[in-house]
């Protein structure tokens, strides 16, 4: 007994079983997460670690050199980055995919223990942290108001960040921009040099004067009782009173030699909100918490902690949730759309509502049941997920179609009941459907195996399409033919004429379709009558097809508007930050009035997380969204650069329009969404002269725009060097000298204030330090082993000069970037222009140029996925020849593929899409799609074969009886994909390219096919004739 036959039998069963899955499929939706992307556990690993008061240089040769070295002994390393700024060291070790990364963790951090006594004795212990794409914030808010900086800053961290913190899902709250209080010591030097106090004895006497210590027990009665000694300062004045020396018999006091200020610590990064100074708040969730419920909940919270604090005002500047809810309604809204295109399509064929609905009850179902899936996998409901959804709609009633189509068939040739014409009809063509449900089916599976940043888009894509396409089999196999025994009408009640609209619009469809159906029976004559011809004119249109590849361009993701605009304008190194902020003032004038449509504004004044000073100012506008404004984020941004060009001098400015693929752009590594060119190579020198030449040669390379350059000219600095044998004469180490400089100029803890419950530093400088001369510092003084003084310059030297900023390394070797942005071009044209200008330039042996980043990932993908469509052709070939039980049929149905690829370049170039990850697996996708209506002419021409006729009746016949099928099946995949293809909305036109792709390339296939596949076919068995 067949499935269909015990469907049609035992119909209670069906309905049972089909409300179970409708039933936990909805249970499973309403507890399915949202998120942007696939859940994903990426290879990569960061090692930081910081040695105070080390150069750049030291850095690398003390530090950095020695961990890459051991890293490198770890099996699976794929990459190794590294970067070394003043006091810091940074290394990301990618590793290659498939790479257990927690055991990996473990090891690395087990042998950097091991080699710990090959670094400085001084370094910090290196920290080793995963990259957890959770861990990037969800929501950033940003916090203006008119209280002082510091009563800010205290409100923030002691109530406003708890108020968010405890929220259910939230991870974590990091607070930017924030003003600590500090109590700062500043001294007087001409004090100091008048009573002859060295730096050292001050710093010491403030800390014998605030302690708290423990002195032990004591017994009294049959308690032990526990004895302190608190002599913590209280108030500062005991801090001012704190006696430093005894002079000609009178207490010198602090207060005497300095003024004690309750201020707050230098500020190193200045952010304005809406243009009023205030702080930003980033919020993180937890690994597996909804990332829309937990942005609503901080939304929420937002609104109540305004009214707790009217003092200050709090705003969402970035939220992720808000762009991953609009993205995913917009795909669900084509989802729906394409589904109800669908039904119209099969209406238009059918005639019938009741036919109609017993078809279109396969596309709820299966989604449905999909659903269960999804929670069961523990997957979220994302882009991926939801575009595999939206991609499937119109294939999901493929296969009832063709049942549905056949029952029909002989229920109207050979005068069966619906009962027997369901069972009968479903036998006949029960095979074809498997076989090209399976064809749909293995196309996908290579995407399964595809590794880096394709497998983690694509994995549940594969896995969604696989699934809700078995669903929708089972449905055409069971369920359609079942309900088509019942609801369908007898042969006699079909013939009864229909009155009215209804009948009006049947009869204007029959006759288009009868007009269709003797149009193509005439074209197929024709075609069969002169073969040679036809199968030219298929290459010609194949060849013809291929010239407009070089003019669609290639990119590595399609963009996105993500209603984000960045302005950055970089500044000379290490200008002081009152500078920095009133260039960042004037770039602020230029860009607001430009904006209507802004938001919100965020800017930040400040040294990059490179270091080098106050050298950068970012603004970073949040637009209304895309509905509700005319211009696009690259429109805004093109507006801006042109504005901006040459308006503020000493100041670079780089204007970004990010599209939506920020996360994507952190997976990759890059973090660039424009052009990178590595030079690679050892000394510094040499490598600023190439990066200078390189970034002359790109400049005027249509559509560069923003260039830039990693290594920016050295910082100046005073270089003092310590005499070690006078030093060590005078009983005094390296480390003492250098740290009555490090007094005198930064300022040193010299304690805690405690107060409130909370506790602040205590820093002792000179007063005015940054101001005073190389002469007035080196005239310090500081104590010797036998308490004599002696003054700074008797033991060192000092040089001018200048540092480089960091050092940056790639796989062991130094390394120098220049980046740009891409404007009005795509990518992989913009790549080969500029590949072409590194040709010209000379370059000493041992340094090397390429064009990296984003491109060489696009390299990587575009390669992972040919290999995997032309693994999937041969998995094709095969379950044919399966189906088949021969190598000659599969052929001719494999015919079908190349064609397609006439309708996916003409759509591409017409519709102005590149070639990117996302149509290359639409062109993977119609693979399995495009041979569905082969399958169906050779399988019914074999059939005809078998029952007598000959190769050219069959094939004549084959065309007859499956046109309305293949076009009711290639229709209503189609229909399904329109909406997505159209790209409407936020987050849908990240998958517009692959739909677009699949439209155009079975558009083509099945126009072609239908006419190339019987004369293929009749070629192939010409002997039978």
């Amino acid at each position: 007994m067949t499935l269909a036959e015990f469907s049609v039998k035992r119909p209670i069963v069906i309905t049972m079983v089909t409300l179970i899955v409708v039933i936990l499929g909805a249970v499973s939706l309403s507890r399915l997460r949202l998120d942007m992307l696939p859940s994903v556990e990426l290879p990569t690993l960061s090692v930081r670690t910081s040695y105070a008061g080390a150069s750049p240089e030291v850095m690398e040769r003390l530090v950095t050199q020695p961990l890459e070295e051991i890293i490198a002994t770890v099996p699976g390393v794929d990459e190794m980055t590294s970067d070394s700024s003043e006091g810091n060291s940074r290394i990301r070790v990618t590793f290659v995919w498939g790479t257990d990364i927690n055991t990996v963790a473990i090891d690395i951090q087990s042998k950097i223990e091991d080699g710990m006594n090959d670094l400085p004795e001084d370094v910090v212990r290196p920290r080793v942290d995963k990259f957890d794409i959770s861990s990037l914030p969800v929501v950033i808010l940003g916090i203006s108001s008119k209280l002082d900086p510091i009563e800010l800053t205290e409100l923030v961290e002691d109530q406003i960040r708890y108020r968010f913190a405890r929220i259910p899902g939230v991870a974590q709250v990091d607070i930017w921009g924030g003003y600590n209080r500090e109590i700062r010591v500043e001294l007087n030097p001409q004090s100091l040099k008048a009573l002859n106090i060295p730096l050292d004895r001050i710093l010491q006497a403030i800390r014998d004067a605030n302690l708290d210590r423990p002195a032990g027990k004591i017994e009294e009665g049959k308690y032990d009782i526990a004895l302190r000694a608190p002599a913590e300062f209280t108030n500062l004045d005991q801090l001012k009173n704190t006696v430093l020396i005894t002079h000609d018999g009178a207490a010198v006091t602090l207060g005497q030699i300095a003024e004690i200020k309750d201020t707050y610590e230098k500020v190193e990064r200045i952010v304005r909100v809406n243009r009023e100074r205030g702080m930003r708040l980033g919020i993180r969730k937890e690994a597996d918490e909804n990332t829309v419920e937990v942005a609503k909940r901080v939304l929420a919270e937002i609104e109540k902690v305004n009214r707790d604090f009217p003092q200050a005002h709090i705003i969402p500047v970035i939220n992720q949730g808000n762009f991953i809810e609009r993205s995913i309604q917009n795909v669900a809204n084509s989802v729906l759309y394409g589904g109800a295109l669908a039904i119209v399509v099969l209406l238009f064929f059918l005639r019938n509502i009741r036919s109609t609905v017993v078809i279109s009850l396969a596309i709820p179902i299966s989604i449905i049941a999909t659903f269960t899936l999804l929670y069961f996998g523990n997957f979220t409901l994302n882009l991926m997920t939801l575009g595999g959804l939206a991609l499937g709609v119109g294939m999901m009633v493929d296969g009832s179609i063709v049942v549905l189509e056949n029952t029909f068939r002989h229920r109207d040739e050979n005068n069966e009941t619906p009962f027997y014409a369901a069972i009968k009809g479903t036998k006949e063509v029960g095979g074809a459907i498997i076989a090209s449900t399976i064809t749909t089916l293995v196309i996908f599976l290579p995407l399964i195996f595809v590794r880096g940043i394709s497998g983690i888009l694509f994995k549940e894509l594969a896995y969604v399409i696989i699934f809700s396409l078995i669903c929708s089999l089972f449905v055409s196999l069971s369920l359609v033919p079942m309900l088509a025994s019942r609801l369908l009408e007898a042969a006699e009640h079909k013939t009864k004429k229909k009155s009215g609209w209804i009948s009006r619009l049947t009869n204007i469809s029959s006759e288009f379709l009868d007009a269709l159906n003797n149009s193509y029976q005439g074209f197929l004559e024709l075609a069969l009558a002169h073969k040679g011809r036809t199968i030219f004119i298929s290459v010609l249109l194949l060849a013809l097809s291929f010239l407009l590849y070089p003019l669609i361009g290639t990119e590595l993701l399609p963009p996105s508007d993500e209603g984000e605009v960045r302005v950055n304008g970089e500044m000379e190194v290490s200008l002081r930050l009152e500078l920095a902020d009133e260039q960042t003032k004037k770039m602020e004038e230029i860009v607001y009035p430009a904006v209507p449509e802004l938001i919100s504004s965020v800017v930040s004044v400040g040294s990059s997380w490179r270091g080098g000073g106050g050298s950068r100012g970012e603004i970073n506008l949040s637009l209304t969204p895309l509905k509700d404004r005319s211009r696009s984020n690259v429109e805004i941004a093109n507006d801006l650069r042109s504005r901006l060009e040459n308006r503020i001098p000493g100041m670079d400015i780089r204007v970004q329009a990010p599209q939506g693929q920020f996360i994507l752009s952190r997976l990759i590594g890059s973090g660039e969404e424009g052009i990178t060119i590595e030079i690679r190579g050892y000394e510094l020198e040499i490598l600023d002269l190439l990066t200078e030449r390189v970034l002359n040669a790109i400049r005027d390379v249509p559509g560069v725009t923003d260039t830039d350059m990693s290594r920016k000219a050295g910082v100046p600095q005073r270089e003092i060097h310590v005499d070690r044998n006078k030093a060590a004469d005078l009983g005094l180490s390296v480390r003492d000298v250098t740290r009555v400089l490090e007094t005198a100029v930064a300022g040193t803890r010299a304690g805690e204030y405690r107060t409130g419950g909370n506790s602040y530093r205590i820093l002792v400088q000179l007063k005015d330090a940054e101001k005073m001369s190389i002469d007035d510092i080196l005239n310090l003084t500081l104590s010797t082993g036998s308490g004599e003084l002696v003054s700074l310059r008797n033991l060192v030297r000092d040089e001018s000069g200048r540092g480089p900023v960091f050092i940056e390394r790639k796989d062991q070797q130094r390394i120098a970037y220049v980046t740009a942005n891409i404007a009005d071009r795509d990518i992989g044209s913009v790549a080969a222009d500029v590949q072409e200008r590194l040709y010209e330039i000379a370059k000493p042996v041992g340094y090397d140029l390429r064009v990296a980043g984003n491109f060489e990932e696009q390299k990587e993908a575009f390669h992972e996925l040919i290999i995997s469509l032309m693994l999937a052709l041969v998995l094709v070939y095969m379950v044919l020849a399966c189906q088949y039980e021969s190598l000659k049929n599969p052929l001719v149905v494999m015919f079908s593929v190349p064609v397609g690829a006439v309708g996916v370049l003409v759509t591409l170039f017409i519709t102005n899409t590149t070639l990117n990850i996302q149509s290359y697996i639409g062109c993977i996708m119609l693979g399995g799609i495009a041979v569905n209506n082969a399958i169906l002419l050779v399988d019914q021409a074999g059939l005809l074969e078998r029952e007598g006729k000959s190769v050219h009746e069959a094939v004549m016949e084959a065309g007859r009886r499956r046109l309305r099928p293949i076009l009711m099946t290639t229709l209503t995949t189609i229909f399904g994909l329109l909406p997505l293809a159209f790209g409407i909305g936020e987050g849908a036109d990240a998958q517009a390219p692959l739909a677009r792709a699949v439209v155009g390339g079975l558009t083509a296939s099945t126009l072609i096919s239908l006419v190339l596949i019987p004369v293929i076919y009749s070629i192939f068995h010409r002997k039978g004739n």
